[in-house]
């Protein structure tokens, strides 16, 4: 196995298995195209788009049924050419009729955008004019692609902010409008997917204000049940295309466990420095690389590893990619990386979505990304040219990865989970109510946009935002009765209501964060990460949404440290589960930064611990909760003293396996345990949605409660650890430094739970 005559593959999977990291090997062979057909030719003036060697099944597939009008989602694997399912319906529609069609095309991200914007341009159309309507672009550049352009690519915001308010100067573009163009599907999930529900039934409205009845194309990784998010997100009947014919190389996954380093503890290898150790491996042999990691900070920590791991002449050739750079950033790193004059770039899932970066021979991924979708998007990464290719998954240390550890072939055959939405949360259909009414007063037809319309205006008007004013037919109306405008106020990617702006202390913009991660990220004292560079945090005005930031030389790092308080505000169902009371319903959490840590980077010494006086904040959401009653504690054999210990270690196991049941990380849910709970008194661990009004997730919990406690109860079983570690019930996000957790006694607490005579 040699990949353009570099070092073999088996070379380096001996490598991994002779010093005992590697768990698994996963061999993809290679797949032959499947050839398909279109029903009608396409017109002259375009038939160039048609591939030397024709379409594939499922490209065919897809054009004849955009052709025909109707709406498809294409969930095929990466690299599948699903670029050319649109392009070509496109395309037609630009070349025929009296007067061309537009298409409006939305991407996650600016650089998703940036990389159609050149593939329009390379398929050389006659009359297709594409433009960018971005945040990087300035006035004159969005007016010129408003009145020029019939081929508009964007995102949600742009959508949300700078089109929809200002529909009357769109109106030429809606009344034409034939394609909407929905990129990554498999990323509107939670709160950016109920979110975009909302704008998407907005920009039909609007549409059908101008006469036009566009036709969707979403594009996803292989998801479960593609089909009914995209028609959850539109409204509209959604036919899937999910029998991939194109042609694969064979593909080689890895998955590997971290050296142990500490027998006795069983105490093992970093996953970070697992992947650097790998990363500059397979670079040093010559391969290009792309790797993965989970945060913003950790991509920095792994990208610095990297290039100090190389030699001089290499080390100049590693790159950062993430979220909170600036535009100019963003356009240099991909831009190199389209060149070909990077060897290894380490990102965050930014660059796990369909930017075509070709040539990459290995994907490295530190820590399984959370969910099966993810995994084989970053995976397919590399090999995108149809060469053989390799991929290293590093396991974590949290529960997810070592239950796949244990677990291995699970990980490669069990079907990717279902993303959820939840279109009916008020905390995120109010808002966009609001924004409808500004761009055109609600009336009773409106229903057939937003089934939950009534309730709606009624809270709309409560809260003074919308009054109820007759046309001129004494039609009852609601129309917008706020200050201002009403989009500002909305997030779609969150809940937090804006970003902080970074800055130096000359004033130099450095990055951005979500407002509702800036006690936590950005607060006094906080180190922060950008481009390899430290910044120690020395102000945060949260008010005017800035944080000051000077150059930091010390080789530390900080968390931030919490406390949480919850209350129940309505129980809407239970059920037993095993030997527990599982209930669901709408809580109360109040969380406060109350100080951070400051930890050595090599050894993660504690070296300072520093109390902070920062504002509470309020959570209103969906949330299960599990009670024991004072008989099942008893019989389990834990004792008040262990109890908080035991409620902790099982609140911290179980959100760390929930992604396993739920397309969700662990950084979208969060989680109390109280030995004696306000409203029963009972012990009870809560797990919450960690958005307003809650994503759907806590509903998904709740029907797969069963499996999930057993693969909790199996997750702290399996662990090798005798007092507790990370890869069983220490939680990177726990705001009490992991305290008290009590392994034992949370195993025989699940153990009884689930019927267990024994608790051991």
């Amino acid at each position: 196995m040699v990949v353009d005559g570099l070092g073999t593959i088996d070379d380096l999977l001996d490598g991994l298995r002779l010093d005992g990291r590697l768990v698994h090997v996963e061999t993809a062979p290679e797949r032959l195209a499947q050839p398909g057909q279109l029903v009608e030719s396409l017109p002259a003036s375009i038939q160039h788009l048609v591939p030397a060697g024709g379409f594939w099944s499922h490209q065919a597939d897809a054009i004849n049924r955009v052709r025909s009008r109707e709406s498809v989602v294409i969930a095929t694997g990466t690299a599948s050419g699903k670029s050319l399912c649109y392009q070509v319906p496109i395309a037609e529609s630009v070349v025929t009729g009296l007067r061309s069609g537009t298409s409006l095309l939305l991407f996650p991200t600016k650089a998703l955008a940036q990389d159609q914007l050149r593939s329009f341009g390379d398929l050389e159309v006659p009359g297709l004019v594409a433009a960018t309507y971005d945040g990087d672009a300035d006035r004159d550049a969005r007016t010129w692609a408003r009145n020029k352009a019939n081929v508009l690519l964007t995102n949600p915001e742009m959508l949300h902010y700078g089109i929809l308010p200002h529909h009357a100067k769109w109106a030429t573009f809606l009344k034409r409008l034939d394609h909407i163009v929905v990129d990554e599907l498999h990323v509107l999930r939670g709160i950016f997917g109920s979110h975009m529900a909302h704008v998407l039934r907005r920009l039909l409205r609007a549409c059908a204000l101008y006469g036009s009845d566009p036709t969707f194309v979403f594009c996803s990784a292989t998801i479960g049940k593609p089909d009914e998010l995209a028609q959850e997100l539109s409204g509209k009947p959604v036919h899937p295309v999910t029998n991939d014919g194109s042609p694969t190389g064979d593909r080689h996954v890895a998955f590997v466990q971290p050296a142990v380093i500490d027998e006795e503890s069983g105490r093992r290898q970093s996953p970070a420095t697992e992947t650097i150790r790998t990363v500059a491996e397979l670079v040093m042999t010559g391969r290009r690389v792309i790797a993965f990691c989970a945060s913003r900070a950790l991509t920095e920590r792994v990208a610095a590893g990297v290039a100090r791991a190389l030699p001089p002449e290499l080390s100049d050739t590693v790159r950062p990619y993430r979220s909170g750079y600036l535009a100019a950033e963003r356009r240099e790193i991909e831009a190199e990386l389209v060149a070909g004059q990077i060897r290894a770039v380490i990102a965050t899932s930014a660059l796990e979505l369909g930017v075509d970066i070709g040539g990459l021979d290995a994907t490295v991924l530190c820590g399984f990304p959370g969910t099966i979708a993810s995994l084989w998007q970053q995976i397919g990464r590399a090999g995108r040219g149809g060469q053989e290719s390799v991929a290293v998954l590093v396991a974590g240390d949290d529960q997810l990865d070592q239950w796949f550890v244990n677990h291995p072939k699970d990980l490669f055959e069990r079907p990717p989970e279902p993303a959820v939405i939840n279109v009916s949360n008020p905390h995120i259909l109010d808002p966009h109510l609001n924004c409808a009414a500004y761009e055109k007063p609600l009336s009773a037809i409106d229903d057939r946009w937003w089934t939950e319309l009534d309730d709606g205006v009624r809270r709309g008007v409560l809260a003074d935002d919308l009054r109820i004013r007759p046309d001129r037919r004494r039609v009852p109306r609601a129309v917008w009765a706020g200050r201002g405008m009403p989009f500002s106020g909305i997030g779609l990617r969150s809940a937090s209501g804006g970003e902080v702006k970074i800055v130096s202390t000359t004033d130099d913009l450095i990055g951005t964060v979500e407002k509702g991660r800036a006690c936590s990220l950005v607060h006094p004292g906080a180190i922060y990460l950008h481009r390899g560079q430290p910044w120690k945090i020395v102000e945060l005005d949260l008010h005017t949404r800035r944080a000051v930031a000077e150059p930091h030389h010390s080789d530390t790092w900080t968390t931030a440290k919490s406390s949480v308080s919850i209350d129940v505000v309505d129980a809407t169902t239970a059920k037993s589960v095993g030997r527990s009371l599982l209930h669901r319903g709408i809580v109360k959490v109040t969380t406060q930064v109350t100080g951070y840590q400051l930890k050595e980077a090599a050894s993660r010494t504690v070296l300072d611990t520093v109390d902070l006086d920062l504002p509470p904040e309020e959570l209103v959401t969906t949330s299960i909760w599990y009670e024991w009653q004072p008989d099942v504690v008893r019989l389990a054999g834990v004792n008040d003293f262990k109890l908080p210990g035991a409620l902790h270690a099982a609140e911290h196991a179980a959100i760390g396996i929930l992604p396993l049941f739920t397309i969700c990380d662990r950084w979208d849910v969060g989680g109390v345990s109280i030995a004696a709970a306000p409203q029963s008194g009972l012990p009870t661990v809560f797990i919450y949605d960690g958005y307003p009004g809650g994503a759907g997730i806590a509903d998904l919990a709740f029907e797969a409660a069963d499996r999930h406690l057993d693969a909790t109860a199996e997750v702290l079983e399996t662990c090798s650890c005798t007092t507790g570690c990370p890869s069983c019930v220490q939680s990177p996000k726990c705001g009490n430094g992991n305290e008290p957790l009590d392994k034992m006694a949370a195993l025989a607490l699940l153990r009884t739970t689930l019927g267990f005579e024994e608790p051991f």
